[in-house]
């Protein structure tokens, strides 16, 4: 029998089709990374996803981590340790995770280490825009920038070699349309993974007292001017073709300005950057030698023009220089905006190319949650529970799926900030705002990620409020990622379940509950005693838990599907209105339901006064 082989662990020398987060993954696996641990978050979920599939077979450890300064902790250790270790988050994530970044850069390490940071321009699924090279500025951590798969490997490789041979960590910055792309990645040959270390007692070495540190910081300033010269030869950094303009353009920039000036047929040298931070003072020299103009292509902010016209002045060269002012510095690159300022630059009469006219009118499909899904049957018992009482609460949400209760029928998510943002947010309106109760809305994932403290600090402080987690026992948003609240780890197995109930009553929460969503009646009846409960000024948690429906699908739980009785429908509409079910559809005057659609979650056979919803077994 032939033994079937992970694409990822494919030989030496062939190509593979690989997603840009996959040939990340390849290129710590090519390296021998020993551990591997992140939360998940687009657009990086796919590097630990691929790493958990194959970490049986290599003997490496890979978890999901509950939040991003805990995997960053675990990985550091391991790299302390003398095991060649990644962490990998979303921009976002780098955030919760700075903590610890800022004093990694102090210590160092004693295995490679690298952090990879997956931002997402145009915030295709993010709160904001944010460009992680800043972080490497910040920190005195190198940033290393592909500009596509087969450099996303390559890089990822070199980065845990560089880490290694300088004993400091590294970042790799992708962006979403690097480990999102598929491309033809050659691969290397595996290394033997490194899985165990030794740790002797070496407290002025890792103990970042303010002693100890001092002396740190004067290593770190000299180890970062030596980086800057070491990152000028790397192969990756190159200077290509000759002209009187000087295109400087680091990560997927590159690609952009290769195929624009191909298309402008405009000859110009090119200062290929992969190391944005620091940026290779003795190569840039070398670049600018004869050039009149230099325009810098970058993606977001301007993290390399900046240096480069420090790096200028300091050697008193005096050019022309444009970037941000022709590129900008909002959403993501694309050829047309690095050939327009190309033109610009060149006095080339250049219009980017009319989209084709397609004459189809395609129907408005706006952000809606699945068929089925559990959290709109939460949002309909808790407006009517609200109703009932009378109420008009604050609704601070958080990230996740449930974001998109703030669309209409529901408009229940009044802020939407960070991960656990929900209760920290309801810690301050509840001792400012007295005639409203306060509802912190989050999910299960993201309570063991960032609710667990500020749940905490409610409690310990006397700050009413309604924690609403809805739990729909996975991470749903990012891909079906196991948490603790499922009991399964990343690799596949069994974990030990923890409860959310049983945190929330272990530190003190004045009322826990557990509800099922689908049986509206009751979920009414727990949300009137739990906003009753904060309304004479306790604190309640309540679960709402029902399995994700798309997950129930993928599963083959969906047992039943509705119809609508026509005959006894008499077309009020109040499915449709209430609960905006994708599975819903008005026809002449009346709904129907669409039956390939519809998850049997019989919500809306509960809620119509007629009756007129069919279960069809």
């Amino acid at each position: 029998m032939v033994k079937h082989v992970h694409r990822i662990l494919g030989e030496s020398s062939t190509t593979v089709f690989l997603l840009g987060n996959e040939a990340i993954a390849r290129g710590a696996i090519e390296y021998g990374i020993g551990v591997a641990a992140a939360y998940p978050g687009t657009p990086s979920s796919e590097i630990i996803g691929t790493l958990a599939e194959v970490a049986n077979e290599l003997g490496i450890y890979v978890e999901w981590s509950t939040n991003e300064k805990t995997a960053f902790e675990l990985a550091y250790a391991a790299a302390m340790s003398g095991v060649p270790s990644l962490t990998a988050m979303k921009h976002v994530g780098l955030n919760v995770a700075s903590d610890p970044l800022m004093s990694s850069a102090y210590t160092g390490v004693k295995a490679g280490f690298l952090i990879v940071s997956a931002d997402d321009p145009y915030m295709h699924s993010s709160q904001n825009e944010q460009d992680n090279r800043w972080y490497g500025l910040h920190a005195y951590i190198p940033v290393l920038e592909p500009s596509n798969p087969q450099e996303a490997k390559e890089l990822t490789y070199l980065g845990l070699e560089l880490s290694e041979k300088f004993l400091h960590p590294f970042i790799l910055r992708s962006v979403t349309r690097v480990s999102h792309a598929r491309a033809p990645v050659k691969l290397g040959s595996l290394r033997t993974p490194r899985v165990s270390g030794l740790f002797p007692r070496e407290p002025e070495r890792w103990a970042v007292i303010p002693a100890h540190a001092r002396k740190m910081k004067v290593e770190l300033v000299r180890k970062w001017r030596e980086l800057a010269e070491v990152l000028a030869d790397i192969q990756y950094n190159r200077v290509e073709g000759d002209g009187k303009l000087l295109v400087v353009a680091s990560g997927v920039g590159y690609a952009y300005s290769r195929d624009a000036l191909k298309l402008l047929k405009v000859e110009a040298r090119i200062l290929k950057i992969s190391t944005p931070v620091p940026l290779p003072n003795k190569l840039v020299a070398k670049a600018v030698e004869g050039v009149e103009k230099i325009l810098v292509v970058e993606e977001t902010d301007p993290i390399v023009e900046m240096q480069l016209k420090n790096i200028l002045f300091d050697m008193d060269i005096h050019v022309e220089i444009h970037g941000e002012d022709l590129i900008g510095r909002i959403g993501e690159l694309t050829i047309d905006r690095v050939a327009q300022a190309i033109a610009k630059l060149c006095g080339i009469e250049w219009s980017p190319p009319k989209p084709i006219e397609i004459h189809i009118e395609i129907p408005p499909r706006p952000p809606v949650l699945c068929p089925g899904c559990p959290h709109r049957a939460t949002f309909y018992a808790l407006k009517l529970a609200s109703r009932k009482l009378g109420v008009d609460p604050i609704y601070t949400g958080d990230i996740g799926c449930y974001s998109l209760g703030i669309a209409p029928p529901y408009r229940m998510q009044d802020t939407i900030i960070n991960m656990g943002g929900s209760i920290g947010l309801a810690n301050g309106f509840s001792h400012t705002v007295r005639d409203r109760p306060v509802v912190a809305i989050l999910g299960d994932s993201t309570f063991f990620h960032a609710g667990i403290a500020p749940m905490i600090n409610a409690v310990y402080n006397r700050s009413p409020m309604l924690i609403l987690v809805l739990d729909n026992e996975t991470t749903a948003m990012t891909g079906f990622q196991p948490h603790p609240g499922t009991g399964i780890t990343a690799r596949g197995l069994q974990g030990r379940k923890i409860g959310i109930e049983e945190i929330a009553k272990a530190t003190g929460v004045d009322y826990v509950n557990v509800f099922d969503p689908y049986d509206i009646t009751k979920a009414i009846e727990t949300l009137v005693k739990g906003l009753r409960i904060v309304m004479d000024g306790g604190i309640a948690l309540l679960v709402s838990r029902r399995i994700c429906s798309l997950l129930a699908l993928r599963l083959g739980l969906i047992k039943s599907r509705y119809t609508i009785d026509s005959n006894k429908c008499i077309g009020c509409l109040l499915c449709v209105k209430s609960l905006a079910c994708p599975a819903i559809v008005v026809g002449d005057a009346k709904p129907y339901i669409v039956e390939s659609l519809c998850r049997g979650c019989g919500v809306c056979a509960q809620i119509c006064p007629v009756k007129a919803m069919v279960n069809k077994e």
